[in-house]
């Protein structure tokens, strides 16, 4: 229920990082100015009684998002990937959201695999280990399957954990309703849209069938991609909670140390990652957008193996198109192109002046080319934006939400390889590879007969829609005609639907 017992717990979300001594450590994070401090500890503070306890053995931050719940531990996790907007130290921390948090017993996750796949664990593998990773939802076992003598990892969800995210979920949709109605500035953020958006996609994660299917449609897309590989997903050994695919070998990309004793690049890396993810996200419409360490490993020949396909990300073609000019633009520091882009997309209102979004674009961009990484302030970049999209009053865009957040963990994983990278440099070759094939003439050509395959498969019906759009046409013109005392064809609306067809069927022609 969205009902105001939620205020209890938001309340007790603030009350928990005073009890936990996290609320200094964020408020330092993130640069908070003195009257939000203040504002903060006034209300938090209170209340403190009321906070969970938490794990003391886990630094402050980790051990108030583990103890408020999966939903915040999803928020740490994106935290974890961005060292330059909450520092190095606190970034380390929670990165043990990642895959280390507290595991549920073997034996628990045992009974939860006989139940779901209807036979014993003896039966079905021959070795079950301890777990090796927990994470927010679910956590992994070792096994190997009995028939094939095969090394597998069996993922399980953890017990009640549609639950636990429920309460969560319930409680973000209240304060969200709460920002609607007494905060109208932030309407344009749509709050209410993002934690639906946010709600859609936690319940895919927790189905892990869809997670199975994810999976076999990312593998099929990407099969021929070199310098990356995915697990085989195995079908008859899963169900809803029970997720089983074959063993992957490798380094967690997280661990620096260990990448550099195995002789591993990591500017290579570093690049390998920011290009995959453009590459899918262009080519395919259909990413990976949960790439933070915990998820990636790096095999012994460099390859990037990726896993946990709970989240997952799509765009259609148009929105592609739309992110791959402004990407290009911002590469080739073309910023009166990045501004039409927006204008043209719909995302800035048209009563808002062009060149004055171009300059506003132009100070986001011109800081960043040339300057080391090292140098870049990533909180002060994203205060500024947040400004200009204050400004110029735009909305917020809900089916590129997963988009720009994953573009966000990824170019953060890509940072922690090589601090002193230059996204720009490493998406040039990506970028401009799909504006070549996705832009322009050959576009055109590909845009008409996909028209045209429409059509074709409409043909059948053509006739009788055609009859009923004259017929309505004719109906709608007499009645004007006895409202006015004329009468008339209406050529306009005929001669549009003419060229429409006529186009149509040429295309088909040459096709």
């Amino acid at each position: 229920m969205r009902g105001p017992h939620n205020i209890i717990r938001l309340i007790r979300t603030g009350a928990t990082f005073e009890r936990t001594g996290a609320m200094n450590v964020v408020l330092d994070a993130f640069e908070a100015p003195k009257p939000l401090r203040i504002l903060a500890r006034t209300l938090g503070w209170p209340f403190k009684w009321l906070g969970y306890k938490g794990d003391p053995t886990m630094p402050p931050a980790t051990r108030a998002l583990t103890a408020l719940g999966p939903a915040y531990i999803k928020f740490g996790q994106v935290l974890s990937t961005r060292p330059d907007v909450v520092g190095d130290d606190l970034a380390v921390q929670l990165r043990v959201l990642q895959d280390k948090l507290p595991p549920f017993s073997r034996a628990e996750a045992m009974t939860q695999v006989e139940q779901e796949l209807g036979q014993s664990v003896d039966h079905i593998y021959s070795e079950f280990s301890e777990p090796i990773a927990a994470a927010s939802i679910a956590q992994v076992h070792r096994a190997r399957l009995r028939d094939t003598d095969q090394e597998v990892a069996v993922k399980v969800l953890r017990p009640g954990i549609e639950r636990a995210f429920r309460k969560d979920v319930d409680a973000f949709y209240f304060a969200a309703r709460i920002a609607d109605l007494f905060a109208p500035g932030a309407r344009r953020l749509k709050p209410m849209d993002v934690i639906k958006h946010f709600d859609g996609v936690v319940q895919g994660e927790l189905d892990l069938r869809l997670e199975s299917a994810a999976a076999s449609e990312f593998a099929a897309n990407t099969k021929d991609d070199e310098g990356f590989q995915l697990p085989q997903i195995l079908w008859n050994h899963s169900a809803r909670r029970v997720m089983t695919l074959g063993w992957a070998d490798g380094l967690p990309l997280g661990d620096n140390a260990a990448l550099d004793a195995a002789g591993h690049d990591r500017t290579v890396l570093a690049e390998r990652v920011l290009s995959l993810f453009l590459r899918h996200a262009l080519r395919d419409g259909y990413f990976h957008a949960d790439m933070h360490q915990g998820n990636l490993k790096v095999a012994a020949n460099g390859d990037i193996i990726a896993y946990d396909f709970g989240i997952m990300g799509h765009i259609d073609e148009y929105t592609r198109r739309v992110y791959a000019e402004i990407l290009f633009g911002f590469i080739k520091r073309d910023y009166k192109r990045v501004a039409e882009v927006h204008f043209e997309a719909g995302y800035v209102p048209a009563d808002r002046d062009v060149d004055e979004f171009a300059r506003a674009l132009r100070a986001v961009g011109e800081p960043i080319f040339g300057m080391d990484a090292t140098h870049i302030s990533m909180g002060r970049l994203l205060n500024y934006l947040f400004e200009v999209t204050e400004r110029f009053g735009m909305e917020t865009r809900t089916e590129l939400i997963l988009l720009q957040r994953t573009m966000v963990v990824v170019e953060g994983v890509a940072r922690s390889l090589d601090p002193h990278i230059n996204i720009w440099n490493s998406a040039h070759p990506v970028v401009e590879d799909y504006i070549k094939k996705s832009i322009g003439p050959r576009a055109v050509v590909s845009d008409l007969m996909s028209t045209a395959k429409v059509m074709a498969r409409f043909g059948p019906r053509l006739p009788a829609l055609v009859e009923q759009a004259l017929i309505a046409q004719t109906h709608e013109t007499g009645d004007r005609s006895r409202r006015s005392g004329k009468t008339g064809w209406v050529l306009p609306g005929l001669c549009g639907l003419g060229l429409g067809l006529a186009i149509a069927f040429a295309a088909a022609a040459f096709s």
